[in-house]
């Protein structure tokens, strides 16, 4: 028999190493890795009771709180699959998600939301005290399932502009990989680093850069449900981070924030912070690394890489603006429409391949096949151009993806909720810059024929289908929508209007 790959020999081999270590903290209070391994153990005894075993998933609905990830490393000690989901998500998006993966259990706290989500699916609802775990605590499970490299350890949802949401499937191989580069080559993680956490453990960076790479390490974790940048600076004062794990737009805000308080925050023991999810304005790293005294290096990666690509190496050569070189055990390229590599200097899009890949999207053997080549390169659908040191640098998005807040918002999925409403004919949704968020959604809408609405109506219509962040703040009503010779809606043109 292999060597089990199951990543919840993590969390078995770090407790016994440094038992007392603080591996997460919720403003007052701690858990030791002691306390976090004895408590999967104990919820992995319920999940069994419960019928949960190797392969089933197991959708985990919750904000950054100890509980997601005594949850998330408990089934993985069963062997069970864990199913990140968004908890802002509203009925309609939680039951895609529970149906399409074939979820035998949702983990959330309660919401009448999840309650009607789950009513004809295959999914037990497990509605999660936020005091703590104490209702799904079991005789403790104390032997990990034998899990191989290649198989799936995590389905992380994601989507391009058309269809809808796709399970990107991550191996213990990816999950386990791209931590410990990480750790190892990328942050120099100890136990004695406090790592802020938060971005959100549903989303593949803070799931990778934050908890998995924490628990490998011996790192403390120290967890914000909502980011606040107030807050923010409050517990990397409190709580000594070393680590801070962000996207461009929370940079923004703390810099505004700390510039307002009186007396400063000690950010001394702030050596490194990284930044994802979305480009970082040159003149925001800047003012950070002068601000904070502290080296911020950009990155890139994907859901279906899990996630990090490139990385600006610390010891390494480093420029601003760029998103680094290709981090061990991966490799990138630009090619042109056909394929054929484009030379440095010239702008093409970005193909990875390597240990961080993907197994694939869950049953969408078309999807993928789409998405990775033969030769096993995967197509991010990003533009980038490479300097003569080897170093990428992100032009532009192929795809229509709008980035909010470092949020992903996919069109089609706004396109398809406003479609639903008996007033609309057509509509395109496309991003807008916003000096704060990076992005803003923005829908252009044409009535039916004598049909009477007004935007605030059209607005309040997708607001209560989706999370709060994906509804558009602007809808435009127009009387056609730009279109090309073969009837295609020309989006382009809506940008520049």
């Amino acid at each position: 028999m292999t060597e089990n790959a199951n990543l919840a020999l993590n969390l078995d081999a770090t407790a016994a190493r440094v038992p007392d270590t603080v591996a997460l903290v919720l403003d007052g209070r701690t858990i030791t890795y002691a306390e976090f391994a004895q408590a999967a153990r104990a919820v992995a005894g319920w999940m069994r009771s419960r019928g949960v075993g190797v392969g089933d998933r197991v959708a985990l609905m919750l904000p950054n709180v100890p509980q997601f990830a005594i949850i998330y490393y408990a089934a993985m000690r069963l062997g069970a699959v864990v199913v990140p989901m968004n908890p802002l998500f509203k009925e309609r998006e939680i039951r895609y998600y529970l149906e399409d993966s074939g979820a035998s259990m949702l983990w959330c706290f309660p919401s009448d939301e999840a309650q009607h989500a789950v009513e004809g699916t295959a999914a037990e609802l497990v509605p999660v005290d936020p005091a703590g775990l104490s209702g799904q605590l079991g005789e403790p499970v104390d032997e990990v399932a034998h899990r191989e490299a290649a198989d799936t350890a995590v389905i992380l949802y994601t989507s391009g502009t058309t269809g809808r949401p796709k399970g990107a499937e991550l191996t213990y191989a990816n999950l386990q990989t791209n931590s410990a580069l990480v750790i190892d080559t990328l942050l120099h993680l100890e136990s004695d680093d406090v790592i802020m956490g938060c971005l959100p453990l549903f989303h593949v960076f803070g799931m990778t850069c934050g908890l998995n790479t924490a628990v490998a390490s011996g790192s403390t974790l120290t967890l914000l449900p909502r980011f606040d940048p107030v807050k923010a600076l409050e517990i990397i004062e409190r709580d000594e981070v070393t680590i801070f794990l962000g996207v461009p737009t929370m940079y923004g805000a703390m810099l505004n924030s700390a510039a307002e308080l009186d007396p400063k925050p000690d950010l001394s023991r702030l050596r490194l912070a990284v930044s994802g999810g979305a480009s970082l304005p040159v003149e925001l790293l800047r003012r950070f690394e002068s601000d904070f005294d502290c080296t911020l290096l950009e990155g890139y990666g994907l859901s279906e890489t899990s996630p990090v690509a490139s990385f600006n190496h610390p010891d390494g050569i480093r420029k601003a603006g760029s998103i680094g070189t290709p981090v061990r055990g991966v490799e990138m390229k630009l090619a042109n429409p056909d394929g054929n590599d484009v030379p440095d200097g010239e702008i093409g899009e970005i193909w990875i391949r390597g240990e961080g890949l993907m197994k694939g999207y869950w049953n969408r053997p078309d999807a993928t096949a789409d998405a990775i080549t033969p030769e096993g390169w995967f197509r991010s659908g990003d533009l980038a151009r490479r300097d003569e040191d080897g170093l990428y640098y992100i032009v532009d998005r192929q795809k229509d993806m709008i980035v909010r807040g470092g949020m992903n918002v996919y069109p089609r999925e706004i396109e398809e909720v406003l479609y639903e409403h008996p007033s609309v004919a057509e509509v395109a949704v496309v991003g807008r810059p916003d000096e704060r968020l990076g992005e803003e959604i923005a829908a252009h809408v044409v009535l039916r024929e004598g049909a009477q609405v007004t935007a605030q109506e059209l607005i309040a219509f997708v607001k209560e289908q989706v999370a709060p962040y994906k509804y558009p703040r602007e809808v435009m009503l127009l009387d056609a929508l730009p279109k090309g010779a073969t009837g295609k809606i020309l989006k382009r043109e809506l940008r520049r209007s």
